[in-house]
Formats: structure tokens, C-alpha cells, sequence
């Protein structure tokens, strides 16, 4: 024998080896998919074919042998019946013959007929025999096959296979043993595929939902995505700023369902199909409707659950996208599994969850710090609300929530604002803002329509606003892109009105009471005192680009927010902290100047000797006054300017004349007064010099800033006069001292009391017209008495 020979039976021998280990495993019974799985591992699923063909061919053989071993008997017995039939004609041949012979040997004959008799029955037993061989042989294939099917997880078949032999075959089992077991097998049979297959659907069931999160996630970010194109189409919409604009609310991101789902929406449903058809091959098909019904509602209920130890806000995308898979795959159950779901049933659960959702966002939202945070929340909800309408679901107690939490949100957003306005109005220099190049002057100046002209400035540009402005601004804006935001995709369509109610909340309940506890703080100063009043004008103009810049995020016409009802009740208050601000800085101013006008009281009022140049208080006065006017010309409205001079002059003017009434001077003299004229005029020169180079001229052609000083005038005119008897004329005080109140000229002259004995008094021609002034104000004096 050669190598190759040698090989080839060792080969035939290693194979008839594994052909007898698997006719064996066969034959018992047992689980071959051991075996069908290593083949294949080991990529010889050819070999196992041939295995399987030898032990099909040698099972075959077995029977064929079996068939041919009782075929021979059975020829044996003819031919031993033909020898019978010779034997019988030659004994009735020989009959007569032989009767003699038959009688000797009737003993022997009756024998060999007994044993002929037993012949026949066996040859019948034989026969029944061979049948009922063959009825088990089909039995038993049947229980291979049945078997077969199992093993291989092929369920229906097995099914199948079941039924044809209690149909045909079970009934006709000659052998009661057999047909006992086979009887008794039968429901175990069922009970096992039932229980696979439930384990399969069990399988099936914990796989979907560990899927249904990024099926979710996926149709979720598909519906962002179409809101994404349409919120860029409205952008457009928006830059061309065309007249017929459709609200946001009116923009609907569809959810397109479509067959070919990209391979995240790819689900497979063959075992939950699969499993209908067995038990409805089982006659069961109700139980596992309502089996499958109870886990589902089972997991809804786990998915639902929510975590105690982590916080809401990092988990909240996963648990939502967690429940739009859930009710994805319950649609396509409804919609493809024949009648698996019931609508009623899906309604159900989709009940039982919104009711659970909702309450769970109405805890959450009640309990969330952050306005940003509510934002992503209600971003997305309303995400998984658009996506699940597309699929026939109700959404519309979560999009109630979201309504309901719009004031929660608010308040939040609010709250952020005010913390940020207070911050930028505690670190505000309250100077006005350099603005050093044409992109600051754009994003600080052209964003907020703040320009006071259309054409570019020379820079650096000094606005006349400082910084808070700007900042503010960014604020109110990103206040409004948040507000929008929210009530954007919700249950309302057309929602101006409501993003209008809460910017004029801001600007009031926020902006405008911030800008009034600095207005009434103690701490304020002069300066920063009219740099706000300068801000808040400009931001009382900046409501109106405010009401616009809604009005274009909301998408409607400009000319609706136009209107005179669309006004905002916020530039109404603002003006008024305007006015409370031109208060406190004249308040101040007036306390400035009281610091300076009280050295007034300090000078000699009994002179001998007048000045040519003013007291020293006035020139303090002055300067404080043109650095006063200088910078309220630069940074205040004209007629701010002008209310600021003249109640700065008229307080002077009534520090004057109060100085005169001061209990602490007890007289005075005319030199006195005529060091007073002195400051008056200095101060009527300023006056009127401010008042002509800054162009109030033009507007307040009827008064300037030297009318603020009348009084304090004609009491200097009075006092100077060498007839001041006539102010009791009533023409000439009408005409010249119309400012003068006569009690108070009356306790302002008593205390005028001028000598005539100074120093080379009695020398000089000053003596007499003193002298006749004396007798004048003496005369005054008395007729004021009797006035009175």
C-alpha cells in the first residue's frame, strides 16, 4: 500500500469515525448544533454535509436490510408452500395408493399440518409486522425531523411537522408505547417553542430598547436639522427684510417618514413577527398580544423613571430621546404588526407617558436656577414633541407646559439680566466713551441705531454716552433673541405681543430701577449724576430700535411695531428716571455751589474799601460753573443744558440775596454792596457769554442765562440806588425790581447801615450824596414799616 493510499483510508477511517460519533448523537437524539457550529468555524461545512449524506444513506441501508431479511423468510415460506403443493398432488395422485401408506404414516402428516398451520401465522404476523415497521419508520422520521427543526431554531416547520403527525400519523401508531411517549411529547414540544420564542422576543425586546435611544436621537436630529434649513430660509426672509413675512409660528419643520430610513432608524421586527406567526400557529395568538402589550408597558414604565443622583440637565436629551424611540418603534408595531398593538393600547401608553413627562418637566422647570439651562430643555422637548406629531401623537400637554413655564423662564432670564446691568452700571466710569476706530463705532454705535447723523465721524469719536450704554443694549438684545427663542415653535403663533409685555418688564422692572437706585444712592456725584441723565436719554431713544429688533425676530412688519399702541411703556419711565436723574444732578449742583456761595457770608460786609476785581469766592464759582457748562454742553441735550444754567444761576442769585437776610449778618455797608455788584457782574458776564457761544441763543431767544440772576440784580440796583424810596412807586417797581419781595427788602434794609465818618469821609464829595442816599434809604425804611 502507497503513501497516497494510506492517507486516503486513514482519511476514510478518520471520517467513518466522525460519521459514527454523529449517527450516534443522531440517534439519541442529542443537540448536533455543537457540531454544525464547529464545521462551520473551522470552514469544513462541506465535510459535516457528507457526514450528514453518509448517516442519511447508512440509515437507509438499516432499513432496506431489515426489509430484505424478513423478504426472505417470507420466500422460504412460498417455496416451502409450492413443495407442500407438489407433495399434496402426489398424494392425491397416489391416494388410493397410498392410502394404506397415509393411514401408517397419518401420525407424521397431521405434524407436518400443524406446522403448516404455524407457517401461515407467522407468515401473517409477518406481514402485519412489516407494516406497522413502516408506520413507525415514518413516525419516528417525522420525530427526526420534528427534532431537526428544533435544533436548528426553525420553529415554524417543527410546528408543522407536529401537526402532520397528530393529523395523520398518531392516530395509526400501532405500538402504544410509541404512541404514548409521541402523545405525551407533543405539549412539551409546544411548551418549548413557545418558550423560545418568547425568549427570542425577550431578547428582542431588550435590544430594541437599547436602541430606541439613538433611533430618538436620530429622528430628533432630524427634525432639528429641517428646523435648521427653515430657521436659515426665515434668516433670509429676514435680511430682505419683505413686507409679507409669515410669523415663526407658522414655520412647521416636518419629520418626513420615509421607507428608506438612513441606518439608525433601521429596525428589525422579524422576530416579533416570527413569534405572532408561531403562536397564532399555537392557537395562542391573543396570550401573546397581551404578553407582549404588559412587557412594553413594563419598559415604558422603567424608561420613565428618572434619577435622583444625577441632575436633570445632563441626562434630560437621553431620557427624551430614550421615550421618541419608544413610541417610533410602537408606531411601526402598530402600523406592520397585524394587529399586534391595538390603537387604543398605544394611545394608552403614549397617555401614560405624556402624563408622567409632563409632570416630571413641570417639577424640573419649577426647580431650575438657570434660564440657559430652561432653554435647552424646552429646545428640545419641543424637538421631541415636533418629531412624535409627525407619528400621530398628541403633543399638546407638552407644548402646555412649555406655556405654562414661559413666565418661569422669564423670571430667570430676568433675574440673569438684572445681575448683569447691575454689574455693568457698578463698574461704568461714567465718562463718555472714545471710540478710536470705525468697527467700535459700529458695533457700539450703528448695532443699537444710536448715531445721532448718518454721516461717519472723524476719529477718535467722543460719544455722549460712556460704556453702559453699549452694554446695555447687548443685553436688552440678547434679552429678546432669549425671549424669542423660548416662545419660538410653541403653542402660540403670533407672539410680538408677549416678547413686547417682557422687554417692557425688563426695561422697567430691571433697567429702569437699577438706573434709579444709582439716581437715589447717596454715593452719586455730580458727574456721574449727568453722564447717566445723558445715558438714559440715550437709551429712551434706543427703545425704539429695541421694539424694531423684536419686531424682526418675531418676523412681522416693521410698521406693526410702528404703531402707537405697539409703543413700550418702558420709554415713558425711562423718560421720568430721566427727569428724576436731571433732579438729583441739579440737586447736587445746587449743593456744590452752596459749598462756595456759603464763603459768601465770610467776607467783610462793612468794608471801607471796595474791590475791583470781585470777592475770592466768585472766581471758584465761576470755574466750577464754565467746568460745569462746559461738560453739560457736551454730553446733554440743549435744553438739559439750559435747565441745568439756569437753576445753577438761580440758586447763586438766591444764595445772594439769602446771604443779605442771614441771621449772621448783622449789617452792612455800600462798599459791601458794591463788592457784591462786583461778583453779580462776573456772573452776569459768564452767563451771558455761555449762553450766546453754546447756541441756546437760537432756541431760547426770549430769556438767557443772565435773567436767572434778576433778583439778586435789582436787590444790588436797589441797594446802590440814590433814590431807593421809589421801589414803594409801584410803576417804577414794576419796571425795576419785579423780582423783589418788599418784606424781604424791608429786613434787607434795616440792616443796611452806612457811616458817614470813615476814614477822610467828612472830606470828600462822597459825604453829601451819602448823606442824601442815608435820608432816601431811611425814608424806605419807614414806608416799608408802615406797609407793613
Amino acid at each position: 500500500m502507497d503513501v497516497k493510499t494510506k492517507r486516503r483510508v486513514d482519511v476514510e477511517n478518520g471520517d467513518e469515525g466522525e460519521d459514527l460519533v454523529l449517527a450516534t448523537l443522531v440517534a439519541n437524539g442529542d443537540d448536533i448544533s455543537p457540531l454544525v457550529r464547529h464545521a462551520f468555524e473551522m470552514g469544513r461545512p462541506m465535510g459535516l454535509l457528507r457526514q450528514l449524506d453518509f448517516v442519511v444513506k447508512k440509515k437507509e441501508a438499516e432499513i432496506e436490510a431489515m426489509c430484505k431479511t424478513h423478504y426472505e423468510e417470507f420466500i422460504l415460506a412460498v417455496d416451502e408452500l409450492r413443495g407442500v403443493l407438489v407433495d399434496a398432488e402426489e398424494l392425491k395422485s397416489e391416494l388410493q395408493s397410498d392410502n394404506f401408506k397415509l393411514q401408517q404414516v397419518g401420525s407424521t402428516l397431521l405434524v407436518k399440518l400443524e406446522e403448516l398451520f404455524v407457517s401461515y401465522t407467522v407468515k401473517k404476523n409477518v406481514t402485519e409486522a412489516i407494516k406497522m415497521s413502516k408506520n413507525c419508520m415514518k413516525v419516528l422520521e417525522l420525530c427526526v425531523k420534528c427534532n431537526n427543526h428544533i435544533s436548528e431554531g426553525e420553529f415554524y416547520p417543527a410546528l408543522k411537522t407536529v401537526d402532520l403527525l397528530e393529523k395523520n400519523y398518531i392516530e395509526n401508531i400501532p405500538a402504544k408505547a410509541l404512541k404514548k411517549v409521541i402523545e405525551k411529547r407533543i405539549p412539551s414540544i409546544k411548551s418549548h417553542i413557545e418558550k423560545k420564542v418568547c425568549s427570542q422576543v425577550n431578547e428582542w425586546m431588550v435590544q430594541i430598547r437599547s436602541s430606541c435611544k439613538i433611533i430618538g436621537q436620530t429622528a430628533i436630529g432630524r427634525a432639528a436639522s429641517n428646523r435648521q434649513r427653515d430657521e436659515e430660509m426665515l434668516e433670509r426672509k429676514r435680511r430682505s427684510e419683505g413686507l409679507n413675512i409669515s410669523v415663526v409660528g407658522d414655520q412647521t419643520y416636518n419629520l418626513v417618514v420615509e421607507e428608506d430610513e438612513d441606518s439608525a432608524m433601521k429596525f428589525d421586527l422579524t422576530p416579533l413577527y416570527r413569534a405572532c406567526h408561531i403562536h397564532s400557529c399555537l392557537g395562542i395568538l391573543e396570550q401573546f398580544h397581551e404578553y407582549y402589550y404588559k412587557n412594553r408597558l413594563l419598559q415604558l414604565n422603567s424608561d420613565l423613571e428618572i434619577s435622583s443622583m444625577q441632575p436633570f440637565i445632563e441626562y434630560y436629551q437621553t431620557f427624551l430621546a430614550q421615550i421618541a424611540g419608544y413610541f417610533i418603534v410602537e408606531d411601526r408595531v402598530l402600523r406592520t404588526g397585524g394587529g399586534l398593538l391595538e390603537p387604543d393600547q398605544v394611545e394608552t401608553m403614549w397617555e401614560t407617558a405624556l402624563a408622567k413627562v409632563t409632570s416630571m418637566l413641570e417639577v424640573q422647570f419649577s426647580h431650575m436656577k438657570s434660564a440657559t439651562h430652561l432653554l435647552l430643555v424646552k429646545d428640545y422637548v419641543t424637538l421631541l414633541g415636533s418629531t412624535l406629531r409627525q407619528y400621530g401623537y398628541d403633543i399638546g400637554q407638552l407644548l402646555d407646559v412649555l406655556d405654562n413655564s414661559r413666565d418661569k423662564y422669564h423670571i430667570l432670564l430676568l433675574e440673569e439680566c438684572r445681575k448683569q446691568i447691575v454689574e455693568i452700571l457698578g463698574s461704568d466710569t461714567y465718562e463718555q466713551m472714545v471710540i478710536k476706530k470705525d468697527s467700535d463705532y459700529e458695533n457700539n454705535v450703528l448695532s443699537y441705531n444710536l448715531q445721532t447723523s448718518d454721516i461717519m465721524p472723524a476719529f477718535p469719536y467722543v460719544a455722549s454716552f460712556s460704556s453702559m450704554v453699549p452694554d446695555a443694549c447687548r443685553i436688552v438684545r440678547s434679552f429678546i433673541k432669549g425671549s424669542v427663542d423660548y416662545l419660538s415653535y410653541g403653542p402660540r403663533s403670533g407672539f410680538f405681543d408677549i416678547v413686547r409685555k417682557y422687554l417692557d418688564k425688563l426695561l422697567i422692572e430691571v433697567l429702569n430701577e437699577s438706573l434709579l437706585d444709582i439716581i437715589n444712592s447717596a454715593s452719586i456725584s455730580v458727574s456721574q449724576a449727568m453722564q447717566l441723565a445723558a445715558n438714559i436719554t440715550v437709551l429712551e431713544r434706543a427703545c425704539d430700535f429695541f421694539l424694531r429688533h423684536a419686531a424682526h425676530q418675531c418676523c412681522i412688519p416693521v410698521r406693526t411695531a410702528e404703531k402707537p399702541q405697539s409703543n413700550l411703556t418702558a420709554k415713558v419711565l425711562l423718560k421720568t428716571s430721566r427727569d428724576a436723574a436731571y433732579i438729583t444732578l441739579l440737586s447736587l449742583v445746587n449743593t456744590k455751589l452752596g459749598e462756595y456761595m456759603n464763603l459768601i457770608e465770610c467776607i467783610n460786609w462793612t468794608t471801607e474799601e471796595t474791590k475791583t476785581s470781585g470777592n475770592d469766592y466768585i472766581n471758584e464759582v465761576i470755574f466750577y460753573l464754565d467746568s460745569l457748562m462746559s461738560t453739560a454742553q457736551q454730553i446733554l441735550p440743549l435744553d438739559a443744558m439750559y435747565m441745568v444754567g439756569t437753576s445753577a444761576l438761580e440758586h447763586i442769585s438766591n444764595t445772594i440775596v439769602g446771604a443779605f437776610l442771614s441771621d449772621n449778618i448783622k449789617r452792612f455797608n455800600a462798599n459791601a454792596v458794591m463788592n457784591i455788584n462786583n461778583d453779580v457782574k462776573m456772573l452776569e458776564n459768564f452767563a451771558d457769554d455761555r449762553f450766546y457761544s453754546s447756541g441756546l441763543c437760537e432756541t431760547y431767544a426770549g430769556g438767557g442765562f443772565k435773567s436767572c440772576l434778576i433778583e439778586a440784580r435789582q436787590l444790588i440796583n436797589l441797594l446802590s440806588s440814590s433814590q431807593p424810596e421809589n421801589f414803594m412807586n409801584p410803576v417804577i417797581r414794576e419796571k425795576n425790581y419785579y423780582a423783589l419781595d418788599y418784606k424781604r427788602v424791608a429786613s434787607i434794609c434795616e440792616k443796611f447801615k452806612d457811616s458817614a465818618d470813615g476814614i477822610f469821609g467828612s472830606l470828600s464829595n462822597k459825604n453829601t450824596k451819602q448823606t442824601a442816599k442815608k435820608k432816601s434809604m431811611d425814608m424806605l425804611k419807614k414806608r416799608l414799616k408802615d406797609f407793613n
